[in-house]
């Protein structure tokens, strides 16, 4: 059988994106989130675990937005406050001094997640910044250090839904898959010869906010082979006339218990990074 991963991203970000995880995992819904912990939502997240003990965690390292909490100033402002994107990352990746600022922050995000869960299953980032093939070696490296199992990568196969591939948005997620596989291609190689594992398969970037029923199981129907698959989705609680409205549709995706029931009528089986621990 296929085991699928149903896995929050953003979890920490604010109450109403913690409210939406919560609800998501109560629902029967999403098996896994990953932690922000330098956002202002934080405190709020720990809080919340009290009400979904059972969720399996990972950490969702971020040096794109919010403070640093290891005062890292060349990844920040005079404020404190991230400012670099994907492509200024990539671009001074190749920095050993940058490097050595990123680790001492993701040390620092690891350790304060660490202090309030006391395990970690898996590690993944904001806008998927790990992906850039000297920050994985760096997180592979962390991964082992702190002894957390599981690496995200990002290999997505292409599949095209015709109402929403019209979309400017979708244009742009094309680009982003194609640089994601590549990218994965290159990290998978680091992997070989080590403990850490990682997920076969990943859906949601491509349609990143447009993950309803239509596009889940779109992604789900190009997955042939038995193997593990993550999905994301970025939920957040509220009104669909915000700005947030793409994510609030998400929010209600973990809520529709129709496509609930159709996942698990399917031949994959609803899992967490631990299920996917090998058995001793």
């Amino acid at each position: 059988m296929k085991k699928l991963i149903i896995n929050a991203d953003d979890f920490g970000y604010s109450y109403e994106v913690n409210e939406a995880v919560k609800l998501g995992v109560l629902s029967g819904f999403l098996t896994s989130a990953s932690l922000l912990v330098n956002m202002p939502g934080f405190n709020n997240a720990v809080d919340t675990l009290r009400l979904i003990p059972d969720i399996d965690l990972g950490i969702h390292l971020n040096i794109v937005e919010g403070q640093s909490i290891s005062c890292a100033n060349l990844l920040t402002d005079k404020n404190n406050i991230f400012n670099y994107s994907f492509i200024n990352l990539f671009y001074k990746s190749y920095d050993k001094n940058f490097l050595i600022q990123i680790e001492n922050e993701f040390r620092a995000q690891i350790e304060t997640a660490l202090k309030y869960t006391g395990k970690l299953s898996h590690i993944d980032s904001h806008v998927h910044i790990h992906a850039i093939p000297p920050i994985f070696n760096l997180v592979l490296k962390l991964a082992k250090d702190y002894n957390i199992p599981f690496i995200r990568t990002q290999h997505e196969i292409p599949y095209f839904i015709l109402n929403k591939s019209l979309n400017k948005k979708f244009i742009i997620n094309i680009f982003k898959n194609i640089l994601l596989n590549l990218l994965t291609a290159i990290n998978l190689k680091s992997l070989k010869n080590t403990n850490i594992l990682t997920n076969d398969n990943f859906i949601g970037v491509l349609y990143t906010g447009f993950m309803d029923e239509q596009s889940i199981l779109g992604g789900l129907k190009k997955i042939k082979n038995i193997s593990s698959t993550e999905l994301i989705l970025h939920p957040c609680y509220g009104n669909n006339s915000t700005p947030l409205s793409n994510k609030i549709t998400e929010f209600l995706t973990t809520q529709n218990q129709d496509l609930l029931l159709k996942i698990k009528n399917s031949d994959f089986i609803l899992s967490s990074y631990s299920d996917l621990l090998p058995q001793n």
